[in-house]
C-alpha cells in the first residue's frame, strides 16, 4: 500500500431498505410507484445506502468526516465530487441484504489554475447474494481554498441539439431532503453563510450525484435500464437558479448534459442501454 492510500480498501454490508428506496423516489419527485419489496433498485439508489455515521466530534469544518480517516489527508482543506463511471451488471433486489467493498484505486497530484489539485479515485463493487451487482469508479478532488476576490474560472458552454429535455429549481428543500438520505453532513448543500464565506459561492451547491441521478432517470426514461453511465462535474449548480437536464439519443448511447440559465455546462455525461449492449 503507498503512502497515500493506494490498495486500501474496506467493506460496508447493509440492507437495502425499502423504505429508503421510497423516500428517495419521493425526494426526486420520480413519476410511477417507487420499487416494492423484492423487485430491482432503480440505478443510482444504491448512494443512499451503506452510509458511515461519523460522530460529531469526528466531524472537519465542512461538516464531512474529518481528513485523515480512509482517505489519508492530502494536505487540501476544500473537497468536491468530479464524476464517475458506473456498469450495471445484475438487479440489486430490495430488501436483500448486500455488501460495498470499496477501494482506493489511485491518487494523482496536478497543478491547475487555481493551485495544486488532489484527485483520487475510488472503486466500489455492490454484491447482493454473492453476485456483483454493479461496479462504480468515484472521483474525488481536493484543492486549497479559494484566494479572497478571486475570480471564479470561466464555464465552459452547454451543447445544443438536446431532443429531450426537463427543467427545474433544486431549491434549499430538495437539496436538504437529498442530504439527509445520503447522509451528507457537507456544509456548502445547506449551511449559506458558510457556502459564501468560506467556500466562495454565490449560493447553496447543488450536489453533484443529485444531478448525475436525475440525468439518468432522464436517460432511462429514453432508451430503457442503463447496462453502463459516466459523468463529469464541469461547474456548480446553486439552488436560486433553474437547472435544464438535456439529452440526444445517439443510437447506442445517450448523451445528456445538465446546463445552467445563462448556459454554461453543469454536467455531461452518457448512458449506454443495456439492450444495445447486448
Amino acid at each position: 500500500m503507498s503512502a497515500e492510500g493506494v490498495g486500501r480498501s474496506r467493506t460496508l454490508q447493509d440492507r437495502i431498505d425499502p423504505w429508503r428506496a421510497a423516500a428517495l423516489h419521493a425526494a426526486l419527485d420520480l413519476p410511477g410507484e417507487p420499487p416494492a419489496e423484492g423487485a430491482a433498485l432503480p440505478h443510482f439508489h444504491h448512494w443512499i445506502y451503506f452510509l458511515e455515521a461519523a460522530p460529531g466530534h469526528a466531524l472537519g469544518r465542512d461538516g464531512h468526516p474529518a481528513k485523515g480517516g480512509f482517505i489519508p489527508d492530502l494536505g487540501l482543506p476544500r473537497r468536491m465530487w468530479a464524476g464517475g463511471r458506473l456498469r450495471f451488471e445484475a438487479p440489486l433486489p430490495v430488501g436483500a441484504a448486500a455488501e460495498k467493498r470499496t477501494a482506493i484505486e489511485s491518487v494523482a497530484r496536478k497543478a491547475g489554475r487555481t493551485g495544486p489539485l488532489a484527485f483520487v479515485t475510488l472503486r466500489h463493487e455492490v454484491f447482493a447474494g454473492g453476485v456483483r451487482a454493479l461496479t462504480e469508479w468515484q472521483d474525488v478532488v481536493y484543492r486549497e481554498d479559494p484566494a479572497p476576490g478571486a475570480p471564479a474560472p470561466e464555464p465552459a458552454r452547454a451543447p445544443e441539439g438536446e431532443t429531450r429535455s426537463r427543467r427545474l429549481t433544486l431549491g434549499p428543500v430538495p437539496l436538504f431532503r437529498y442530504s439527509a438520505l445520503t447522509f451528507n453532513g457537507h456544509r456548502i448543500h445547506y449551511d449559506r453563510d458558510y457556502a459564501r464565506e468560506v467556500e466562495g459561492y454565490p449560493g447553496l451547491v447543488v450536489h453533484g450525484p443529485l444531478i448525475a441521478q436525475l440525468l439518468l432517470a432522464l436517460a432511462e426514461e429514453e432508451v430503457g435500464p442503463a447496462a453502463a453511465f459516466e459523468f463529469r462535474a464541469r461547474a456548480p449548480a446553486f439552488d436560486f437558479e433553474e437547472i435544464a437536464l438535456c439529452a440526444r439519443d445517439e443510437g447506442a448511447l445517450v448523451r445528456l448534459w445538465a446546463k445552467g440559465p445563462d448556459g454554461r455546462l453543469l454536467m455531461e455525461a452518457q448512458a449506454e442501454a443495456a439492450s444495445a449492449a447486448r
